[in-house]
């Protein structure tokens, strides 16, 4: 284990001892499970040695009925074993999954960047799953343990040379599989990130299907899928082949274990040293021990399995956050007012900007990369290099990640829906009550998408799919702005919100904007000539710097890079 995967430690065996309750409780029952099994051999060759050997009929009869006895236990204990561990996995994996959605989910982000919607959801499913496994691992090696314990007790007392075999050549045999489960640890991390890669790939081919089709790239894309998903079954073929050899080679290593015990009880029963019912029962318990060693092969597979995939758990959960929450409360009713101080992130350039409470401002930008750093740094998704945003007089490092997103909504050009109805999706983020259904209401009609529900077959209550396929463009953008509008933000940023609607609904959606929000402070990202016609002013930036401010249309006819900027 290097220093590197010292967190995937802590994560592996962190998911073993949060369910330990049902760990000890699998442990035990399948030690008991285990014994018994040992013992099985011990009471028949008892069996033989009194109803055989001695003609003891009353013997083999007692003999027969504890084996029974033993049998009935052996069933129970197995079943309260399996059903113990089966519970540590599910619930296990369980834990994990809720901690990578906590931690992708969390306001300060930073885990996402950087990876596949596809890769993480392959480490939240089946890294999460082979890390919850261990914990069935763990109670099988115990129970296999105490099995191996009580074969070489009972040997030992038949024989102290059987019992010295068994006690010596089981850590023997336990060592050697550790040194061969290391190329299969390595491989199997090799396969989980590249099949984890594929699944990415994967997805954002199905997200962007339509657009492939369009532009008729979808040899360019199977041929990248093609390639990732050879890699990926590259490495699962090593693992493969690691795996398989491990198991080759603890199978004839357990072989040539179990010729020696043989060799040496038919030696000593040849000699007249132990009896016929102690060689029946040692070379039973010879035959047994092949479980128990044969369960440490694959518990040494799961563990191997289990590390890899907790250290690619443990790198996402251990990612630095983009940004850190603040603590300070903003108090009392929040105003709106929005101030930007010497502003500089990205293409941004010392931007100073400050908007009234119920002011609605059109914002305007040559390049769209300023358009996206400034979003980034309202939502406060990013700190700015310099200078400062401030709500209200505080600025927002100085506030907890959950207030700056209740009291400032960025709401972005691609935005997804969720899978569930419309209904739910514009209610997502709106308060609870009779104001919070007038709101709605009023939300709907703002963004027109009273037009979306008249065509849908189920109006509000239609289905909607997952990131919204089930709807067309325009109807997925209205339906984002209806959500965005209902929440009721004291601040709202609009990031061209009307680009896959006619003129027409263009217009009724900036008169419904400025109509809902006329008390609210409102941003509008945007270089929509509709929509900027309905500001209190604009603002222009150019190569990130602030060149302009105004109304629309003195703009339009005195600046020309306006001009450029909104009429081509």
């Amino acid at each position: 284990m290097t220093e590197a995967s010292l967190p995937g430690r802590g994560v592996l065996w962190g998911a073993v001892a949060g369910q330990r309750r049902d760990v000890v409780l699998g442990s035990l029952l399948g030690m008991g499970h285990q014994a018994g099994e040992a013992l099985v051999p011990v009471v028949i060759g008892l069996a033989v040695e009194r109803g055989v050997v001695d003609g003891d009929a009353g013997g083999l009869l007692l003999w027969l009925g504890v084996l029974a006895v033993v049998y009935v236990g052996l069933s129970f204990s197995w079943r309260g074993s399996a059903r113990a561990g089966e519970r540590a996995s599910v619930v296990a994996a369980h834990h994990l999954r809720a901690r990578l959605v906590a931690r992708l989910l969390a306001p300060e982000g930073g885990a996402e960047e950087g990876r596949l919607h596809g890769e993480l959801a392959n480490t939240a499913t089946e890294d999460a799953r082979r890390v919850g496994a261990v914990a069935m691992a763990v109670i099988v090696a115990v129970a296999s343990a105490a099995g191996l314990v009580v074969a070489a007790v009972a040997l030992l007392r038949m024989s102290l040379p059987l019992g010295l075999v068994v006690l010596l050549g089981t850590p023997l045999l336990l060592w050697l599989g550790h040194l061969l489960s290391k190329p299969l640890e390595q491989r199997s991390a090799t396969e989980q990130e590249r099949a984890a890669r594929a699944s990415g790939v994967a997805a954002d081919l199905v997200a962007g299907l339509r657009v492939l089709k369009g532009l008729g790239a979808e040899s360019a894309a199977t041929a990248r899928y093609r390639a990732t998903s050879r890699s990926s079954l590259t490495a699962t073929l090593r693992a493969a082949r690691a795996e398989a050899w491990q198991n080759g080679l603890l199978t004839v290593l357990t072989g040539v274990f179990l010729a020696l015990v043989a060799l040496v009880g038919g030696r000593l029963a040849a000699h007249g040293d132990i009896g016929l019912g102690q060689l029946v029962s040692s070379v039973a318990l010879a035959l047994y021990v092949i479980g128990p060693l044969s369960e440490f092969s694959w518990v040494n597979a799961e563990l191997a399995q289990g590390r890899a995939s907790a250290a690619r758990i443990a790198e996402i959960l251990e990612t630095s956050p983009e940004v850190v929450a603040g603590a300070e409360p903003l108090g009392g009713r929040i105003e709106g007012r929005l101030r930007l101080l010497g502003l500089s992130y990205g293409p941004l350039r010392a931007v100073d900007l400050d908007i009234a409470p119920g002011e609605t401002v059109g914002v305007v930008t040559t390049d769209p990369g300023a358009a996206s750093a400034l979003l980034h740094c309202l939502s406060r998704r990013v700190d700015p290099d310099e200078g400062v945003v401030e709500l209200d007089g505080v600025p927002l490092p100085r506030l907890s990640l959950d207030e700056v997103r209740g009291a400032v909504l960025v709401a972005e050009h691609d935005t997804d829906l969720f899978e569930g109805t419309v209904l739910e999706n514009i209610t997502a983020a709106a308060a609870s009550g009779t104001a919070s259904a007038v709101a709605v209401t009023a939300a709907i009609t703002a963004s027109g998408t009273d037009e979306v529900l008249r065509a849908l077959p189920d109006g509000a209550h239609s289905p909607v799919t997952a990131r919204g396929r089930s709807l067309s463009g325009g109807q997925r953008q209205r339906v984002a702005l209806a959500r965005a509008l209902a929440a009721d933000a004291p601040v709202l940023v609009l990031h061209e919100p009307t680009t896959a609607v006619d003129s027409v609904t263009e217009v009724r959606t900036a008169a419904g904007i400025t109509d809902l929000r006329r008390t609210r402070t409102t941003l509008l990202v945007t270089n929509s000539p509709a929509l900027l016609a309905v500001t209190d002013r604009v603002v222009l930036l150019d190569g990130g710097r602030l060149a302009a401010q105004g109304h629309h249309d003195r703009l339009v006819h005195e600046h020309p890079t306006y001009r450029a900027a909104v009429l081509t």
